[in-house]
């Protein structure tokens, strides 16, 4: 038997899986790194990528604002701002400096979770403000994207002498990779900005996958929009399985940021094992708070798994369903050829909260069936058209009744948001 482990919430999951059955185990192959985190973002902010350093960008630069990563995201904010921060103020000691979190359309970031997230010290001395998505006294019109949606991002960063931010890069289901330009569309962006951009078409595109960047219809608006919005310098970094930073790369928005995808993409992309059943996770917290997110570790099983097969996702879904539109779409119809074919009638100004999150679940669904462990209500978990399971055990022994096997050929992949899973 082989004993694969999963991560799930704050802690983790096994299975034990028959040798015989299992085609392989699909894991990102990231190297190791002697260096602590802070010392691999200090290297990076001394040697940036396509940019003067950040101390000479903020030289006669009164209001600065950084962005950062909401809750949602394992950034490891300790040890990115601090030096950032530094930087900063050693170009301009007077500079008035704000931390604006860009959580695009997500709930607010609550206190507690701010704390945690950049240390009670940090939080206690810096000015935090909670981008809101629908604040439209906040919110700021910068032109027209390439698409045709209209650019609307927070006051704060279209009034800021000097832009710069923080995040992760990671793949990403339908924006290639995360980081760089993600922290202004839809990171610091209005709601109709988010919702023309993740219009249905452009979810729809073949192009708008994992790992993808060139030809990227989502990517081409996140980048026209970074530069419109004069962000000036990114730090972003590249983290393990145990949410801890690896590498750094700091720089120009899209010098660095490309930077980090290729080091990323040579190191996560695994070809896909075609399996039966496949075992998979949204990498526990704070990725797998809700359903909502964990859509995303499906993909990486969806490429994988063969029509008609059999997915177990495993994701804590604490918070419940993360999103009421996202709910409301996916449980309100039993056909859900329908729902995704309103979708699909939908002019890009027409898109609706969540609909992208919707139209992915439901390209799943299609190929395959959910099974869910979670500590989302069975109801809940019925309603969005999955299966409901308590145990490993139960996922693997409900996934056999399903596929009428006792020996379902089967890939695991312990962390579905690390992988590239491509041929």
């Amino acid at each position: 038997m082989a004993i694969v482990h999963f991560p799930y919430g704050r802690t983790e999951l096994t299975a034990d899986l028959p040798d015989e059955d299992l085609a392989a185990v699909l894991t990102a192959q990231l190297p190791a790194c002697g260096d602590s985190e802070e010392a691999l973002v200090r290297r990076a902010l001394d040697n940036p990528i396509g940019a003067p350093r950040l101390c000479e960008l903020a030289r006669g630069k009164k209001k600065v604002v950084v962005l950062l990563s909401d809750h949602t995201r394992p950034v490891p904010s300790r040890a990115i701002l601090p030096p950032m921060l530094e930087e900063i103020r050693r170009g301009n000691p007077a500079a008035e400096i704000t931390l604006l979190v860009a959580t695009g359309c997500h709930r607010a970031t609550a206190p507690e979770e701010l704390r945690e997230k950049l240390g009670p010290e940090l939080y206690a001395r810096e000015k935090v403000v909670v981008h809101d998505c629908d604040d439209e006294a906040n919110l700021v019109c910068l032109g027209t994207l390439p698409s045709g949606g209209a650019l609307v991002i927070h006051r704060l960063a279209a009034e800021a002498d000097l832009l710069v931010a923080e995040g992760f890069i990671e793949p990403h289901f339908f924006a290639g990779f995360s980081g760089g330009r993600k922290s202004v569309l839809p990171g610091i962006a209005g709601r109709r900005t988010v919702l023309a951009n993740h219009c249905a078409a452009f979810i729809d595109d073949p192009r708008a996958r994992t790992g993808v960047l060139e030809g990227n219809p989502i990517h081409r608006d996140m980048v026209w929009a970074e530069r419109r919005a004069n962000l000036a310098f990114v730090v972003n970094a590249v983290i393990d399985h145990d949410k801890r930073a690896i590498a750094a790369f700091a720089g120009d928005v899209e010098r660095a940021h490309e930077a980090g995808c290729a080091f990323l993409a040579g190191h996560c992309r695994v070809r896909p094992a075609m399996a039966d059943l496949v075992l998979t996770t949204n990498g526990g917290y704070p990725l797998d708070q809700n359903l909502y997110q964990a859509v995303k570790g499906m993909t990486a099983a969806e490429a994988t798994v063969r029509p008609g097969g059999v997915i177990l996702m495993m994701a804590s879904c604490a918070d419940g369903c993360g999103g009421e539109a996202f709910y409301r779409q996916i449980s309100g119809e039993a056909d859900l050829d329908k729902t995704l074919a309103r979708f699909r009638s939908r002019r890009p100004e027409e898109t609706e909260p969540d609909q992208w999150q919707s139209q992915i679940l439901i390209r799943v669904l299609q190929r395959a069936t959910v099974l869910l462990l979670s500590e989302a209500p069975d109801e809940l978990v019925r309603a969005m058209h999955m299966v409901p399971v308590h145990s490993v055990e139960e996922g693997l022994r409900r996934a056999r009744e399903i596929l009428g096997s006792a020996h379902p050929r089967i890939t695991a992949i312990p962390d579905g948001v690390s992988v590239w899973v491509q041929e």
